[in-house]
């Protein structure tokens, strides 16, 4: 039972810390977002939601200069006011940001913050065990660096299998709203610029996130397996 006290230590602590955490960001959430009202994007998303048969999809505007969308653990879909600028600038098109709200949706849609609570638990339980074994072949130093790389590993493809999966269903979304896929690869096309993110890309498997490229060809291969040909365009 002592031999299992630091793991279970390890799980209790990443659950108090992501309860923490989510805790946190809801109330910053609370504080600094107000609810999309741009026309044209309400439009999008009234056709989405006739697509799953609900009344209406709620998205609030995060005020933060990044581009990013975001899932709440509590369910709610936000995007950036930064990412809302580049749309209003004409550099990101209306369907396109319809698009990252269908993705953020295919998150809370397939419960992946819920995932990634237990994941985190399972990685803090792994980098202790990584470090007992590894402390008795390794300096302690390295062993603490070498189980800290492997829990980061884990992390990084299981966020990538969670994107793969988002994107997938916000495919199949924007394709029952008759938006299409089109407005999805288009966006990944332009994501590096956007988020400033050029230059060299660091490997793909220590990567939050897929890289551009292959997310646009998973989505080609849905396509190929619906018989859908190229991605319809928007009405």
């Amino acid at each position: 039972m002592l031999r299992l006290t630091p793991i279970l230590l390890a799980v209790l602590y990443a659950l108090v810390a992501y309860r923490f955490s989510v805790w946190r960001l809801s109330r910053t959430l609370d504080q600094r977002s107000t609810e999309l009202a741009d026309p044209i994007l309400r439009h999008h998303l009234g056709r989405m939601a006739t697509a799953l048969g609900v009344e209406r999809i709620p998205v609030y505007i995060y005020e933060v200069a990044p581009v990013n969308g975001l899932a709440a653990p509590d369910g709610r879909v936000f995007l950036t006011r930064g990412f809302f600028d580049r749309y209003r600038r004409g550099e990101v098109s209306s369907e396109e940001l319809a698009s990252v709200i269908a993705h953020e949706l295919g998150h809370v849609a397939l419960g992946h913050a819920r995932r990634r609570m237990i994941d985190f638990s399972g990685q803090n339980a792994l980098r202790v065990v990584a470090m007992m074994l590894l402390g008795r072949l390794l300096p302690l130093g390295l062993g603490v660096w070498v189980a800290n790389m492997l829990a980061g590993l884990l992390a990084a493809r299981l966020s990538r299998q969670d994107e793969y999966e988002a994107d997938a269903w916000a495919a199949a979304l924007m394709t029952k709203a008759g938006l299409g896929t089109g407005p999805q690869k288009a966006l990944f096309s332009k994501l590096g610029r956007l988020t400033g993110a050029g230059g060299a890309e660091a490997p793909v498997w220590t990567a939050s996130h897929p890289r551009p490229a292959d997310r646009i060809a998973a989505i080609e291969a849905l396509e190929a397996r619906w018989g859908t040909g190229p991605a319809l365009s928007p009405g």
